[in-house]
Parts: structure tokens; sequence; C-alpha cells
């Protein structure tokens, strides 16, 4: 007697509507990585040894920083600038699926696109931006360190443009050079702002350069939200540097090298090696007084120091915060204010004493 067929058996509804909502959910997830964001990808970028070379626009390997009418010292070791790549914009906006590997990696970081290109801002507006803000990072390093070494380094403050409704109106023209404060020479913008604060909303007679003339005009400055004193000028600041000095470093953008240019200018016209042959990386911000500031990136740049071998990093004291817990594995950061605190910093690990410097550790 044969066994007769058995009819198979149906899956219960649960089991297939179960599936089925698995199925959709995994196509939807899979189209969803791919839709584009509202974010860019930031990762460690190039690392350039300031006292070393580069390649120019030719190919032609040339120092990165050189000073062709003045005696330069070789040095060894390496003063190095530390960058940031960022991987895509508005026209080219990235999909999830492209953000998905910052996730599992420390040294890159996913940050709103608003954050990097403002809105109505195209990649290259950003670019010239940035091309701009370098240009003005070289000419303050140029000049810090020079002053640092002891050259006497005469700015120029001419007046940019006027604030609507500035209270120099019809007083100060687009061009004019500033050279006094009530009688008292400036020759940096802090030194006419603090002109400007000592009169406490008084009346200020400002001595100008005009088209070879020497005027003067009483101008009264207005009060602004943070309760500073201004009078409604936009300045720029040029030097009258005593040493002629090329800084050679083709598509790289923002200030944040100053104080790396800084040093290296330093070690170039210094006799020895100011490194000891170390090799030490860093980042900041630099005015022509020495003071040195805040960056964006700084974990980013931290990374890309220790993956070029860099054994320490010189960051800003304002950047502190975001850089404890997120220091590499064997690199020594070293926290700096000011372009003394820097030097300071660097002759001491030439001389094998880092572990007296400040650091960003946690208070």
């Amino acid at each position: 007697m044969s066994d007769s067929p058995q009819e198979p058996r149906a899956w219960p509804r649960r089991v297939v509507a179960g599936s089925i909502a698995l199925v959709v959910a995994l196509v939807a997830l899979l189209v969803m990585s791919f839709l584009p964001t509202e974010y860019v990808l930031q990762r460690p970028g190039p690392v350039y040894n300031t006292i070393g070379a580069v390649q120019d626009a030719d190919g032609a390997e040339v120092p990165l920083i050189s000073v062709p009418d003045g005696e330069a010292h070789e040095t060894t070791g390496s003063l190095s600038l530390t960058t940031v790549e960022v991987v895509g914009n508005r026209e080219h906006p990235l999909s999830w699926i492209e953000l998905a590997s910052a996730w599992f990696d420390r040294s890159r970081a996913i940050v709103p696109i608003s954050a990097v290109f403002p809105e109505g801002q195209t990649s290259e507006q950003r670019d010239a931006q940035n091309q701009a803000a370098m240009t003005d990072s070289q000419s303050e390093a140029e000049a810090a360190a020079l002053r640092h070494l002891g050259y006497d380094v005469p700015a120029d403050i001419r007046v940019v443009s006027l604030t609507d409704d500035s209270p120099s109106q019809g007083l100060i023209e687009e061009g004019d050079l500033i050279r006094a404060v009530d009688g008292q020479t400036v020759e940096q913008v802090t030194g006419l702002r603090d002109g400007i604060a000592a009169a406490a909303g008084d009346p200020v007679v400002l001595t100008l350069e005009r088209d070879g003339d020497e005027v003067t005009e009483e101008v009264t400055p207005e009060k602004l939200e943070d309760d500073s004193w201004a009078i409604g000028a936009l300045l720029s600041v040029s030097y009258e540097n005593p040493v002629d000095i090329s800084i050679q470093l083709d598509n790289v953008g923002g200030p944040s090298a100053g104080t790396m240019f800084a040093l290296g200018i330093i070690d170039t016209l210094t006799e020895g090696e100011m490194t000891g042959g170390e090799n030490i990386a860093g980042t900041g911000t630099i005015t022509a007084e020495g003071d040195i500031g805040a960056i964006g990136g700084i974990r980013q740049k931290l990374y890309g120091a220790s993956n070029a071998g860099n054994d320490f990093f010189l960051a800003p004291a304002s950047n502190c915060a975001e850089v404890v817990g997120h220091v590499p594995h064997r690199l020594t950061v070293v926290s700096v204010e000011t372009l003394d605190d820097a030097v300071g910093a660097v002759d001491m690990i030439a001389q094998g004493e880092a572990e007296n410097l400040p650091s960003c550790a946690p208070s």
C-alpha cells in the first residue's frame, strides 16, 4: 500500500508578513543609503614640513620657506603644518553610505555642510576665501617671526571701507593710512583699538596719511553691542618686512598654518638646529604680535601629524577642550598661547625636556 502525496504546508501569515516587511525595510535602507545628505566628511590632510621642500607648480622641488636676499641656515628635523581634507560639498553632496566609514574611524568627523559651506557660497568662492586667509596668515607669520628675532617691522593700517552709518563718514576716506591716535603713533591694529578704547567714547584725534599728505580728523567713536568702541572703519594691515621671505605652498588654504610658518621662518633665519632633529607638527592662527589662536579640525590634524611620523604637536591652548581624549598613541601634545611659548616649547623638546611643558591634559 503506497502513501498518498502530502500537500506542502503553508507558512503562517505572520511569518509571511514579517518577511515582506523585512524585505521592504532592507530595500528602503539600501535606497536611503544612496540618497544625498546635508553633511560633509573631514579627514586628515597632507602634512608639510615648513623647513623642508615642496613641489612648485612646475613639479620642481623648492624650499617651502626661502630667503632669496638673506642668509638662510640649513637645519634638520621638521616643523610641520597640518591640514584637513573636506570630502563633499553643496554641488556634490555625500550619500549616507559614503559617510559610513567615519562611524568607525576616530580620525574622521561628520559635520553639517552649512558649517563648511555657508548657504549661497559655492566651492569656488570658499576656495578663494581660504586662499585669501592663507595669504594673510603668511603675512602675519612673517611679521611675527621677524619681530621675535628683533627686527623692526613697521605696519601700514589702511582704511578699506566704512560701515553703514559710520561715525567716520565725511572724515575718513577709503585708502587713508592711520598713523596715530591722540598723538600716539600706532603700528598695529591692537594699538589703534587700545587708543580708541582709552577715550571711552570721547572724540579721538586721528593722524592720517592721505595721498602723501598728513591730515588730522576728530572722530567720536560709537559704542558696540559688546560695550567696545569703534570708529566704523574696516581696515587692512600690511607690513614693511626688512627681510625678503618667500613661502611656496600651493593648493592649501585657510589661516591655521600661521604658527608653523612663523616657527619655520625663525628656524630658517637662525643658526643651529632649532628642533634638535625632532619631528614636531602643529597648528594655530597667529597675529603679527605673536598671539596664537584657535583653529578648526584639530582632531583630524592630530591624527594627520601622527600618521606622518611626528612625535610632538603644538596645539593652541584655546583648542585644548577638543584635544582631550582624542590624542593618537605616542603623540605628545603641547599647549601654546603665543609665539614665544611655541619657540620655547621647540627648544625644550630639542633638549629632551618635553615632560615639563604644558599639555592639554584634563583639569
